[in-house]
């Protein structure tokens, strides 16, 4: 890992920690969280696609190397195809329709959306790093936490996991870890900022999942 990246997980190590072991994650890894949860969660996290796309699509115009624009590129076509799909088939599963549009943003959805906003729109390839640091960074850490144990039955869960722990995905949280590391430095007040706000927004996005 990049000392630099080190240093902020470090630094924020308290969120981080809460969220990779928070008590969605725990149920989420042994296949018993709640329908009713579960489906709270996902309307929630699939609000912040669009956001999400922005912000990616920022970090391949704002990176300025090649190889580093290709694996982007390749990311948000995954966002785009693999991982809608598993969001619209889970929503079928669990009986949610078109009305889940009417379901307000909760705040730290919408805080979130703002953040990734916001990153993209400086142009800063160091605060647009930061912020997938986080985003990516965490679910991984997350994910890997159920080691050797069994995936749960329940496709809903499981690939949730897997979507998160897989060699795409883990090479591509490597790319993060890199890209930071070797920009964030130069601007490691906006990249400390930015990391931050995302960990908490996080943290506050898993405790929102039980606040019905």
């Amino acid at each position: 890992m990049s000392g630099f990246v080190a240093r902020l997980k470090a630094e924020f190590a308290e969120p981080w920690r809460a969220s990779i072991e928070h008590r969605f994650v725990d149920e989420l890894l042994a296949g018993t969280v709640s329908d009713e949860v579960m489906a709270r969660y996902l309307v929630q996290d699939h609000r912040f696609i669009d956001a999400f796309v922005t912000l990616v699509g920022a970090a391949v115009a704002s990176a300025d190397q090649f190889e580093s624009r290709l694996r982007l590129g390749r990311f948000l076509g995954m966002v785009c195809s693999d991982e809608n799909d598993y969001f619209l088939r889970s929503f079928a599963a669990l009986g949610i329709g078109e009305e889940r549009h009417d379901i307000p943003d909760a705040a730290p959805t919408a805080g979130f959306k703002a953040l990734m906003k916001e990153a993209a729109a400086t142009r800063s390839y160091a605060a647009i790093m930061a912020v997938l640091n986080v985003a990516e960074g965490l679910y991984l850490d997350w994910a890997q936490r159920l080691g050797d144990r069994p995936l749960p039955e329940n496709f809903i869960h499981a690939e949730w996991i897997t979507l998160h722990d897989n060699d795409f995905f883990v090479d591509f949280v490597g790319l993060l870890k890199t890209e930071l590391g070797r920009v964030g430095p130069q601007d490691e007040a906006v990249a400390r900022d930015f990391f931050q706000r995302a960990v908490e927004l996080e943290l506050a996005f898993f405790n929102s999942a039980y606040e019905g």
